[in-house]
């Protein structure tokens, strides 16, 4: 985190953009015994990933794994409707995405064993077991980096680099998640502080309800009046001063302020930066189709971000702030069938599908791997309240793009949604899925902030290419 020195400096150059910027590091690709390690169908058909994460535990039983058949006290409010792919049903609040199942792979059957947010999240992000299964503990750089920062390791040696020196090598958006303080396994972590990603939040769009007033947000923008050869005068004049006032600070933090510092100043200073940056440059049609809404206005920005040269950005679909299960998240122990119904549900389908189309129209789908991710699924009895609660027995995540078979339905669980049936899969073979789609070996290894090495992922790779 910037201190409030560094944030001053910052503001000194007329910055909006705080200081999570980062230097590329290494990693090495092996096998446990030395040799390259299997690459299946798909392997490096994607140059970018966009992850939409559905913070608090998106139901699957009133999305993409509907029960009709069972009681009625498992199968809930909402009908199935019939989608572009024969046999195939989701929810009729998904009616967006029901038109665009043929260019999807739905998997039915990831499970894991750790019910709280924070625990599960982490898993999902990391791809890794997390400290505590069903406890919330303090982030920190012992924990593992989030799968933007991994993949932005992995990609920084030799010629698989594919990062512009002005841009981030990973990005969240709109906002972090929260939930009894600041969630594990959305940053660098023991890549350090190099390896975090810069989280933005676009200028327009309609907010989440409930969103804590304290979690971030970050945007990119000259302050009025300072034009670009300002910019560049007082950038002169800062490291001139730097070159005596940091004299005092302690090393590696003097060279992590200055690092931050610099890239901003190049991203503020390079105009193809700050046009990936800026969603007013598009047609008003494509942003009146992604909605006027924070999160359709993130997956647009995330477009853009990857467009220009980001390999993963992240868009954290609800409040960043569970705030004890009230506001705008899919963490609905409580109304489950109203909240999915008039908050949560519209703006995802509209924001989803306005992406795949627009993937699709630029030619760029088959080379841009889109994956909806959340921490669990809900239970299948419906509680007192009219909601379902925490359920990481068994849950449903989508694939599109980056080589991803279309129209697919992966695995599936059994007839009350409690338990995988067929082919159930784990965390870490999502992770291992999106690696391999973006061309890194999941046994890739990456190094911490003492140049240990660790395997990226213990995971297998999903058999969903085409």
């Amino acid at each position: 985190m910037l201190t409030r020195r560094q944030a001053l400096r910052l503001g000194a150059l007329g910055l909006s953009l705080p200081g999570l910027m980062a230097l590329q590091g290494r990693a090495r690709a092996a096998s446990p015994d030395g040799a390259p390690a299997q690459r299946g169908g798909g392997f490096g058909r994607a140059k970018s990933c966009i992850v939409l994460y559905a913070w608090g535990g998106m139901s699957h039983l009133d999305t993409f794994d509907m029960k009709p058949d069972g009681p009625s006290e498992i199968r809930g409010q909402f009908n199935p409707i019939p989608t572009s792919v024969p046999g195939v049903q989701i929810s009729e609040h998904l009616p967006m995405l029901a038109k665009r199942m043929h260019l999807m792979t739905v998997v039915r059957s990831v499970h894991h064993a750790a019910p709280s947010h924070r625990s599960a999240c982490y898993w999902n992000l990391t791809g890794h077991t997390p400290t505590k299964l069903d406890a919330n503990w303090e982030a920190s750089r012992a924990d593992w980096p989030c799968i933007g920062s991994q993949v932005w390791a992995a990609q920084t040696s030799g010629a698989a680099a594919r990062v512009s020196s002005a841009l981030p090598g990973a990005v969240c958006l709109p906002y972090p998640m929260h939930d009894g303080g600041y969630a594990n396994g959305q940053d660098g972590g023991f890549l350090g502080l190099p390896f975090d990603p810069v989280v933005m939040r676009p200028a327009h769009g309609r907010e989440y309800e409930g969103k804590s007033s304290d979690v971030g947000t970050i945007r990119l923008g000259l302050v009025d009046g300072v034009s670009p050869n300002r910019l560049a005068e007082r950038r002169t004049l800062l490291r001139d001063i730097e070159s005596t006032g940091l004299a005092a600070v302690p090393r590696r933090d003097a060279a992590a302020a200055v690092m931050w510092r610099n890239k901003a100043l190049d991203m503020l200073a390079d105009p193809a930066v700050r046009d990936a940056f800026d969603i007013d440059t598009e047609p008003a049609a494509l942003r009146a189709a992604y909605g006027d809404h924070i999160c359709g206005t993130s997956t647009l920005l995330a477009r853009k971000l990857t467009e220009a040269g980001v390999p993963l950005a992240t868009v954290y679909c609800s409040a960043g702030d569970l705030n004890g299960s009230v506001g705008a998240h899919f963490d609905t122990h409580a109304d489950n069938f109203n909240r999915l119904k008039n908050q949560m549900l519209p703006p995802l389908d509209q924001a989803m599908s306005a992406l795949l189309d627009d993937l699709q129209q630029r030619g760029r789908l088959d080379d841009t791997l889109v994956v909806l991710l959340t921490e669990f699924g809900r239970t299948p009895k419906i509680n007192g309240g009219a909601g379902r609660d925490h359920f990481p027995n068994c849950y449903s995540v989508a694939f599109a793009g980056g080589g991803v078979s279309r129209g697919l339905v992966y695995g599936a669980s059994n007839v009350t949604g409690a338990e995988p049936a067929e082919l159930g899969c784990g965390p870490a073979d999502l992770h291992a899925t999106i690696f391999s789609a973006l061309g890194i070996d999941p046994r890739s290894e990456i190094h911490d902030m003492l140049d240990r090495p660790f395997t990226m992922c213990d995971g297998k790779p999903l058999p969903i290419f085409a």
